[in-house]
């Protein structure tokens, strides 16, 4: 019981997170215009963002909502930072601190402690939900738009970086206006669902969320399934 009331707030953060994001006034931008906060945030060679020392990644996480228009980054990025915002207003903020140091923010980069796992089933995700729209006929042009990470906020309402909230025909509608001359194929939601490993993350929540027996937990008793790819996309442990 307490792990699912866990996985409830959680994923109504990833939720909020996610509306946040769009509000904030961050903008879409390719590895190569990729820009950061310096107060916080390194930026690196291939366009990512390491924390700086003495920033805790709390710090870091907060201040791409406050101050978004100091930043750009693409669609896999945005899904970690509104996954990373999700669990750091779900835990106990010294315990994210702890367990997500050294924060790096690069494409589908992420810590090992996040545990994001996959499912087949899109028809069956639900809000808090990663999900992705593949476009094969990519303009050559737009090579960004071969595809869009999306948030499930509502029945048929998804978040993607660049795209806004939408529905799924309209996220299909947007990423459909950067195919290649004569184009036959549309773009489609995938099968894959992510999300993270909500009883593993259970146990660094307020005692009031936070599970009492992990000994319960099947992430404690096999490896986690770590998700591999998505869309193209690499995901990679920290």
């Amino acid at each position: 019981m307490q792990r699912q009331q866990f996985e409830t707030i959680l994923r109504a953060r990833i939720v909020e997170a996610a509306e946040a994001l769009n509000r904030s006034g961050v903008s879409f931008a390719t590895f190569d215009t990729a820009r950061s906060n310096e107060q916080f945030w390194e930026l690196t060679e291939k366009g990512g963002f390491q924390i700086k020392a003495g920033v805790t990644p709390a710090q870091g996480i907060r201040d791409i909502f406050v101050n978004g228009h100091k930043y750009a980054f693409e669609c896999a990025t945005a899904m970690v930072i509104v996954l990373y915002k999700g669990v750091l207003d779900s835990i106990l903020e010294s315990e994210f601190n702890r367990i997500f140091a050294d924060m790096l923010l690069y494409d589908w980069h992420y810590d090992s402690d996040l545990r994001l796992i996959q499912e087949q089933g899109s028809h069956k995700a639900v809000p808090g939900d990663i999900l992705y729209f593949n476009n094969p006929d990519v303009s050559p042009e737009t090579p960004e738009w071969k595809g869009e990470n999306v948030v499930k906020l509502r029945e048929d309402s998804f978040y993607g970086h660049g795209i806004g909230i939408h529905t799924a025909q309209g996220i299909i509608d947007s990423l459909n206006r950067h195919r290649r001359p004569r184009a036959t194929t549309s773009a489609y939601l995938t099968n894959e669902v992510i999300y993270p490993d909500f009883a593993y993350l259970s146990q660094f929540a307020p005692e009031g969320n936070r599970e009492e027996e992990l000994a319960l937990s099947p992430s404690q008793e096999h490896p986690p399934r770590i998700h591999a790819s998505i869309g193209g996309r690499q995901y990679i442990r920290a």
